[in-house]
């Protein structure tokens, strides 16, 4: 989950399960390198960064362009 992307992020996305941001399109730099590494991408997610907490579980379907928060946190803390 970012605001945004650039292709200084590339590396990240070999480790990367998705890719939440709040800003860009469908043929921006973040989601076109997820395409080529087969991770889900949703762009234009109002507040992600404010509401999504570092740690949270999501289920990212870049199919129907949602992003869940799953209950329970991945460090167990909530």
């Amino acid at each position: 989950m970012a605001p945004t992307t650039d292709p200084g992020w590339t590396p990240l996305f070999m480790t990367a399960a998705g890719l939440v941001s709040e800003t860009g399109s469908p043929i921006a730099h973040g989601p076109t390198v997820a395409r080529e590494y087969g991770i889900p991408a949703v762009i234009c997610v109002r507040d992600a960064t404010t509401v999504i907490r570092t740690g949270d579980l999501l289920r990212v379907d870049g199919a129907t362009g949602t992003v869940v928060v799953v209950d329970g946190r991945a460090d167990g803390t909530g």
